[in-house]
């Protein structure tokens, strides 16, 4: 894909996700998607991202770098937001705090195949 497409691609897919639009889900991500490694499937990647909104109920993914080639897209995602309850292990309960995630995503025929992340922990353990 044109990185001018990838771009799109990615765009529109963070759209799908701030707007929690599920059904359009599977525009954007391969029906054998993985995540990190485990092999999802749509509804098991959408199950993963619905229990994300209910556990940050004010999640917003907010595209801060993003550099896409090829089938390889690479993006910075910022979030300002307040967990309730255990997040990653930290005792957020409900506290506003701000991270960032480190994503590559492979996209294979217009879809997103694989999806590596690293969130930025220490950020969130310093704010606590």
């Amino acid at each position: 894909m044109a990185s001018a497409d990838l771009h799109a691609l990615y765009r529109n897919y963070i759209a799908c996700l701030n707007l929690q639009d599920w059904p359009r889900l599977a525009d954007f991500v391969a029906a054998d998607v993985c995540h990190n490694g485990r092999r999802l499937g749509v509804a098991g990647y959408r199950a993963m991202l619905e229990k994300d909104f209910e556990d940050i109920p004010d999640l917003r993914f907010a595209i801060e770098l993003l550099v896409a080639d090829h089938e390889v897209v690479a993006s910075r995602l910022r979030f300002d937001c307040a967990p309730r309850g255990t997040f990653l292990g930290l005792p957020v309960n409900g506290k506003k705090v701000s991270f960032t995630e480190n994503v590559f995503y492979e996209v294979r025929e217009r879809k997103i195949l694989q999806v590596w992340s690293i969130i930025d922990r220490p950020a969130i353990e310093a704010q606590l």
